[in-house]
C-alpha cells in the first residue's frame, strides 16, 4: 500500500478512525485526480472558469467528506455529506459544458460522469447508514 491510500472500512472495523478510510472519500479522491486530468489538457485548460469551477467543485466533495468528519454530531456530519453529494451532481452538469465544447471526448464524459455518480452513490449510502446507525451499548 502506497502513502495516502487507506482501505474502506469493513463490517468488522469498531469505528472510523480517519476520514481517508471511508469509501465514498476515497471514491471522491479519485474522481478530483480525474477531474485534474482532465483540465489540464488543451483548450479545457484556457477555459479558467470552466476549469475552476469544475475544480472547485471535484474537491468540495473529497473536503466535505473530511470536514464533515471532523463534526460534533451525526446531523452536522450528514450536513456535509449532503454538500458532498450535490457537488457530484455539479460536476456531472459541469462535464455537458465541457462536452458540448468538444474539451472533453465522449469517452471521458463518461467515464468521469460514471465515476462521479458511482461517488454520489456511495456517499448517499453512507448518509442512510448514518441515519440508521444505533449505537450498541
Amino acid at each position: 500500500m502506497e502513502t495516502g491510500d487507506f482501505e474502506p472500512a469493513t463490517e468488522s472495523s469498531m469505528k472510523i478512525q480517519r476520514f481517508e478510510e471511508i469509501k465514498a472519500w476515497q471514491l471522491a479522491r479519485e474522481l478530483t485526480s480525474k477531474i485534474y486530468c482532465l483540465t489540464n489538457k488543451d483548450r479545457f485548460a484556457r477555459d479558467f472558469g470552466l476549469k475552476k469551477q469544475v475544480q472547485s467543485a471535484a474537491g468540495s466533495a473529497m473536503h466535505n467528506i473530511a470536514e464533515g468528519f471532523d463534526s460534533e454530531t451525526n446531523a452536522e456530519f450528514l450536513r456535509f455529506l449532503r454538500y458532498a453529494k450535490r457537488s457530484c451532481s455539479e460536476v456531472q452538469s459541469e462535464l455537458y459544458v465541457a462536452l458540448d465544447q468538444k474539451y472533453i471526448s465522449k469517452a471521458d464524459f463518461k467515464d468521469v460522469y460514471d465515476h462521479a455518480g458511482e461517488t454520489r452513490a456511495a456517499i448517499r449510502g453512507f448518509i442512510r447508514y448514518l441515519l440508521t446507525y444505533k449505537q450498541k451499548p
